[in-house]
C-alpha cells in the first residue's frame, strides 16, 4: 500500500490527510466510474484538479478554483480555491459515497474513516472562510 498525503491550508490553519481511502474515494472520486448527475460531476470537478506536489502542472481553472503552477524548484503546484467551493465538493463527494458505497467498492471501515477526514478538512475550510482566506490544496505520494 502506498501513502498519500493531501494537504489543505490557509493562513487560518492547515490539515494533512494521510488516508489512502480519502485520496482514492474523494480526491479521485470521478475516476471510480459511478453514474453521477451532471450537477454532482460539476461539484466534484475541483477534486480531480488537485495537483501532485511533485509534478509540474499547467494552469487550469474552474468555477471558484484554479491550479497555480510551481514558481520555482522550492515551490510546488497548488489548487487555490474558495473555501465554499471546496466545501461543496467535499459535501457532494460524501453524499455520493454514502449513496453508492457498494458500487464504489468502499468498505464500511473506509467510509467511516473518509467521513471523519472530511469533517477535519471542513473545519479548516470554515476557519479559512471566517477569516476571508482562500485555501491551497495539493497532494504528494
Amino acid at each position: 500500500m502506498f501513502m498519500i498525503h493531501v494537504s489543505v491550508g490557509s493562513p487560518a490553519g492547515t490539515y494533512s490527510v494521510g488516508s489512502t481511502p480519502f485520496f482514492r474515494y474523494v480526491v479521485r472520486l470521478a475516476d471510480v466510474g459511478l453514474p453521477l448527475h451532471p450537477s454532482d460531476r460539476d461539484a466534484i470537478d475541483i477534486l480531480t484538479a488537485i495537483p501532485n506536489a511533485l509534478v509540474d502542472e499547467d494552469e487550469l481553472s474552474g468555477n471558484g478554483w484554479r491550479v497555480v503552477p510551481a514558481s520555482s524548484y522550492e515551490d510546488w503546484p497548488v489548487l487555490e480555491a474558495t473555501p465554499d467551493r471546496l466545501r461543496k465538493a467535499l459535501e457532494t463527494a460524501r453524499r455520493v459515497l454514502w449513496q453508492h458505497a457498494a458500487p464504489a467498492g468502499i468498505t464500511a471501515r473506509e467510509i467511516v474513516d473518509v467521513d471523519q477526514e472530511i469533517d477535519k478538512v471542513l473545519a479548516v475550510l470554515a476557519r479559512a472562510e471566517a477569516a476571508g482566506y482562500s485555501v491551497n490544496v495539493t497532494y504528494v505520494s
